[in-house]
């Protein structure tokens, strides 16, 4: 009976860490996104690094990115998107906000700091 029960525990556990490890988080708006009168926005700090550092957003809708600094003294200010040619150093404290058209789905938005050392990434679906 004991040969058994391990058995069905054994097989139990494995098709538990089969779900956990092979379950894919949903992709799903980020905390930091909010759509008001028509207009998607997605909101960055910018401090020390870039946080979130990947977001989820709908594509489709006109789309405004705010990049947040409180205090940023460090090369996270200075901020550079390749895809949309834009490269400025961000105010040490404020909010800038940036028009990123209307983005479509499956081209995400990556943007990095000046030296190449703290990144951020927004998924459009």
């Amino acid at each position: 009976m004991t040969k058994v029960l391990s058995v069905i525990i054994t097989i139990g556990l494995v098709v538990v860490m089969a779900i956990v490890f092979t379950n894919k988080p949903s992709e799903k708006v980020a905390d930091n996104v909010s759509i008001r009168d028509g207009i998607q926005y997605i909101t960055i700090n910018a401090v020390g690094g870039y946080s979130p550092k990947e977001s989820f957003a709908e594509a489709g809708i006109p789309t405004k990115l705010i990049m947040k600094t409180n205090g940023a003294f460090d090369c996270s200010a200075s901020l550079v998107i390749h895809s949309i040619n834009y490269q400025k150093v961000l105010p040490q404290t404020g909010e800038t906000e940036i028009d990123l058209g209307t983005p479509k789905a499956g081209e995400p938005l990556k943007g990095v700091c000046g030296m190449g050392m703290y990144s951020f990434q927004i998924n459009f679906s």
